[in-house]
């Protein structure tokens, strides 16, 4: 019987360890601005956002697990700012205009890699927070 060859194995060791990458990078979809993704990581920092000139919370999330997982409407997503200046987030797969009134201070961005939109099932921002550039 054939003995595998060294370079079979180190192939073999590379699939296996590209299989593991890919499998270690799918967190990152939580930043395609799939409702309720990534927002029970995220709570009570989301709840303590405020929609700008209300003072009302930017998140309506609410705990509905026994194990305390929480539902809610902000979540990480991607965002770009076109040459017009406007805001343009992925939301729920779509990319939409940020309205000017909705966008939060940078400042208050804990994650600022990425931005953060609080948005309803009918694409209604609530608030924006912008990232770092193709963030």
């Amino acid at each position: 019987m054939r003995q595998p060859s060294i370079l079979a194995v180190g192939v073999l060791l590379l699939v296996i360890a590209l299989i593991g990458a890919i499998g270690i990078a799918r967190p990152a979809r939580a930043q395609d601005g799939g409702h309720g993704q990534g927002h029970g990581e995220r709570h009570d920092w989301y709840r303590a956002l405020e929609q700008p000139g209300t003072g009302l919370s930017c998140c309506s999330g609410r705990r509905v697990a026994p194990d305390g997982g929480v539902e809610g409407d902000c979540r990480p997503t991607r965002a770009f700012r076109g040459d017009d200046g406007q805001w343009r987030a992925l939301i729920d797969g779509h990319w939409q205009v940020v309205p000017h009134h909705v966008v939060l201070d940078p400042a208050l961005n804990r994650e600022p890699l990425y931005a953060h939109v609080c948005a309803s099932l009918a694409g209604l921002v609530y608030c924006f927070l912008p990232g770092t550039p193709g963030g």
